[in-house]
């Protein structure tokens, strides 16, 4: 695989809650902090969008796609003077995915999903803003094809239509990703805005491709073609750490997972991933990881909704 769908792949996202909102008339919905990743799409009318402690409100016109990552409340309104109704009264009837419709609808209409993720989220999250806003025509033609086929499964109800709308979500988070990357260019800084790199790419793709290696700085400079001095430059100013550095968080963020999800003991772990010392690996763990790996796999990095969690969520 390649490293984006590398690390999406280990924080495995989920959506629980995909839903539709149509709106009519004057309103103002109010969200509450949430966890994981918020993806949306404006079908056809306008709003503004406001969210805790970004200063400048955004608006949102019909094809704009957006994502909210940082689990912040926000405010969508169509005049944002206007008093907020909270979200759960307005959702109730979409709990289980399906459209809300607020006052007789029929102005505004916008499908959205709730990601949680497993895992170290921070690996991804904080490489975004707290909002992902794509409005140039020709990135929003590339999710066209996936909201168009979301409004059809959750108007429709079909056999398997929630595990459609789950994975459709899914595509939509994925090419949202895509074209951040792509806006970011050389102005981002971080793993994500390094993957646009051709050079810093292959040096990721790499590490990714065999993490159990013993990849020096020299070896991750033939691959690039770049001198090793100059590797490393490029490397701590695109990615914002150093190679090793990212080649041991990406080894101990697979041997989190497998600690998680798997029943191998640390010291196979440890040896897949290239430590032939089950002591280096543990003090390497727990340095990144802040915790031993014993303990570890214990912890509950992700949580499942309850059937009665789910029933209080808030959609979409």
């Amino acid at each position: 695989m390649d490293p984006l769908s590398d690390v999406l792949s280990l924080l495995k996202p989920r959506s629980y809650i995909s839903a539709g909102f149509d709106a009519g008339g004057d309103w103002a919905i109010h969200f509450p902090r949430n966890a994981g990743i918020k993806c949306y799409a404006v079908v056809s009318g306008q709003c503004w969008l406001s969210v805790d402690d970004v200063p400048e409100p955004v608006l949102l016109q019909g094809g704009d796609c957006f994502l909210l990552p940082g689990g912040r409340p926000f405010r969508l309104a169509s005049d944002l003077a206007l008093p907020s109704v909270e979200a759960e009264a307005v959702f109730a009837a979409a709990r289980e995915g399906g459209i809300a419709r607020h006052n007789g609808g029929g102005e505004f209409f916008l499908v959205g999903s709730r990601f949680v993720l497993s895992g170290n989220a921070g690996i991804l999250l904080g490489m975004l803003p707290p909002i992902v806003h794509i409005r140039k025509e020709a990135d929003q033609a590339a999710l066209r094809w996936s909201v168009e086929r979301m409004m059809q499964e959750l108007r429709e109800r079909q056999p398997g239509g929630f595990l459609m709308a789950e994975h459709l979500a899914h595509m939509m988070l994925l090419q949202a990703l895509r074209l951040h990357m792509a806006e970011g260019g050389e102005n981002g800084v971080g793993w994500l805005f390094a993957l646009t790199d051709k050079q810093m790419g292959a040096a990721i793709s790499a590490m990714h491709g065999d993490p159990a290696r013993r990849w020096t700085l020299q070896t991750l400079a033939e691959v690039t073609g770049m001198s090793r001095s100059s590797f490393a430059l490029k490397f701590k100013q695109t990615v914002g750490t150093s190679p090793l550095d990212y080649l041991t968080r990406w080894r101990m963020l697979l041997a989190g997972d497998r600690l998680t999800h798997s029943g191998d003991p640390t010291s196979v772990i440890a040896l897949s991933l290239g430590y032939e010392s089950e002591s280096a690996f543990s003090t390497a763990f727990k340095r990144v990881m802040g915790a031993s790996p014993r303990h570890y796999g214990r912890r509950q990095n992700f949580t499942p909704l309850s059937p009665g969690d789910a029933q209080t969520a808030v959609a979409p």
